[in-house]
């Protein structure tokens, strides 16, 4: 167990690291773009509903949400800290690519990278494990698990909600990444692989340490289950979803990273998650997934050597809002002006009503 307090986020770490390269130069700011999809401009300030599917815009002002501060009163959970190691794990036994290398782009594939100095390598990940007051020993409680954590805002933001009866009783799992960044590292591994293998990490790996470790059952129920990130972590709550339905379907992501960043190169999903919007919704029949999207107008454009096309974080979630809304998808997409990646302001304002969004309509397996 660990006592909460204020902590810098590992969103800024994501951030820099989505900047490994830039033909090894300067780094390059993206400008600011416009959204190109139909929406809802909301007023400064305001946030969309959490009733309500379809395209919002928000901003430019991003004042932190109510539910993101502690409240006197409001009971708090516990929060467990355990730690894994690669030297442990089946299933991710631990890569890393050289510091300061990238890769090459393939000569004859502007879309495949090439690397050449990844290796295996050791690494230790931190699970924090969120039991909120609620929860009654012994019962099958909801989850969430989370990308790139530990993190605490998560934490104080379901105290709020849980207490309001916004959000089910629910169990936060905030999974910390093996490390490195993008092609070759092992967090790229783990984010960015177009298939159920993280899932299965989590199912066969994460889960049970959790049970054993933390007094808690977790429901087998996949309509209790959530999946939620930022960046590349986005994209893996997107993946986890969409390759496991048995066991998640919904999915919160904050900028997420659905371009061309799988590694080792696929043929059979050759634009690593821009395929989700280029062809695996708009060809596959719907999935019982309800999703939660977000991108800033400053969001990621091209940040490494890759001039592929599909290296435009915009454009990459203005198209799986388009795909998900022509087969009728739930979604909320949130367009958010005045932000870059993973901005961290954003995230205060919005993380609760997304929350409160992508739970709705649940009700345990037990009261159907």
């Amino acid at each position: 167990m660990f006592i909460r307090a204020v902590c810098a986020v590992v969103l800024i770490g994501v951030v820099l690291n989505h900047f490994p390269s830039v033909a090894q130069g300067a780094r390059v700011e993206p400008p600011v773009r416009q959204p190109t999809i139909s929406a809802t401009e909301l007023a400064d300030g305001a946030v969309p509903p959490v009733d309500a599917d379809g395209n919002f815009v928000v901003g430019p002002t991003h004042r932190a949400a109510a539910e993101m501060g502690t409240v006197a009163g409001v009971p708090r959970g516990i929060v467990h800290e355990l730690v894994m190691a690669s030297a442990d794990s089946r299933i991710y036994p631990g890569i890393a690519r050289a510091k300061d290398t990238f890769g090459t782009v393939d000569a004859g594939n502007p879309a495949k990278l090439i690397v050449s100095t990844s290796g295996p390598a050791a690494y230790t990940r931190k699970v924090a494990v969120y039991v909120p007051a609620q929860y009654v020993a012994g019962t099958e409680a909801p989850f969430i698990v989370g990308a790139d954590g530990p993190d605490p805002m998560l934490f104080v933001a379901l105290d709020n909600l849980i207490a309001q009866g916004r959000v089910p009783a629910m169990v936060a799992i905030s999974i910390g990444n093996g490390s490195g960044d993008a092609q070759g590292s092992q967090r790229g591994l783990e984010y960015d692989t177009m298939s159920g293998l993280y899932a299965e990490f989590v199912e066969t790996e994460v889960l049970p340490l959790v049970e054993s470790r933390c007094g808690v059952k977790l429901t087998k129920d996949p309509e209790g289950r959530a999946t939620m990130g930022c960046s590349s972590g986005g994209a893996c709550a997107m993946i986890m979803a969409w390759y496991r339905p048995d066991l998640y379907r919904r999915v919160l992501s904050f900028s997420g990273t659905f371009v061309n960043q799988q590694w080792p190169y696929n043929p059979e999903t050759p634009g690593g998650a821009w395929g989700f919007h280029r062809s695996l919704i708009p060809n596959s029949p719907v999935k019982p997934l309800r999703i939660w999207l977000h991108v800033g107008d400053g969001d990621l454009l091209n940040p490494n050597l890759m001039r592929d096309g599909m290296h435009d974080w915009v454009a990459a979630n203005e198209g799986m809002a388009t795909a998900l809304a022509a087969k009728g998808y739930p979604y909320q997409f949130v367009f958010a002006r005045n932000a870059r990646h993973c901005e961290r302001a954003v995230k205060e304002q919005l993380l609760p009503g997304a929350l409160e969004y992508v739970w709705r309509g649940y009700q345990a397996a037990g009261a159907r």
